[in-house]
């Protein structure tokens, strides 16, 4: 194999976490002026998406990311270029990357019904017709952390709410969306939060879902988080 095509994963896999920070941080803060982060938002969990699992599936193999291999055969190379190969190939379609993935990877993606929801949104949203009653930043949450977060977990063990732009705080303002939201996320072991209460984020939560965060604290060795 040319070794250039070997550095394809660890390629996409580093634009899929880029875009990843910039969806949480666009779905987590909605201050005036920027109303147009609800949009963007879904762009990026979608690339996020699409980038992590054409990630999985370069990993098997970096060729199996794209759809038109035999049209780039000239007949007369000895291996492929990968300047060619980026310059005119064509990668899988977004809404194919399932199949494919399960195909390479034996992998299916949960909650298939929100993978559609999202992928229908950002189509309306590139063809500026996105209706005004949609939430995009809850669309683009349940999407990260019902579909990426797991899948990030187990492909890379790389954990969602690492992932933002908010360098001051950290994710505390992620989380407690994340957590108000009802939705489970992989725990970091240094998991921590210090500017929300997580208490507080619980409010109205469920107890099945209140268990389920103490069951994730004790887990990581962080009892001293536990909620009431």
């Amino acid at each position: 194999m040319n070794e250039l095509l070997k550095e394809i994963p660890d390629r996409i896999l580093n634009l899929a976490k880029g875009a990843l920070s910039q969806a949480n941080t666009h779905l987590t803060f909605a201050d005036p002026g920027n109303e147009h982060w609800g949009f963007i938002c879904v762009l990026n969990a979608a690339h996020a998406g699409e980038l992590f699992m054409k990630a999985v599936i370069a990993r098997e193999h970096p060729l199996l990311i794209f759809k038109d291999l035999f049209a780039l055969d000239d007949g007369q190379a000895a291996e492929i270029d990968l300047a060619n190969l980026i310059k005119r190939g064509k990668t899988h379609d977004f809404e194919k990357l399932p199949q494919m993935l399960w195909a390479v990877s034996g992998i299916r993606l949960p909650n298939r019904d929100c993978f559609e929801r999202l992928r229908r949104a950002r189509n309306t949203i590139q063809h500026f017709c996105a209706p005004d009653n949609e939430d995009f930043r809850q669309l683009s949450l349940e999407f990260i952390y019902t579909i990426i977060d797991p899948l990030i977990r187990s492909a890379y063990g790389l954990f969602a709410i690492n992932f933002h732009e908010d360098h001051n705080v950290g994710y505390d303002y992620l989380v407690e969306r994340v957590v108000s939201s009802q939705l489970k996320f992989s725990m970091p072991k240094d998991f921590n939060l210090s500017e929300v209460s997580l208490s507080e984020a619980l409010e109205g939560a469920s107890n099945e879902y209140k268990s389920w965060i103490n069951a994730e604290l004790i887990k990581i060795g962080r009892t001293d988080l536990l909620t009431l």
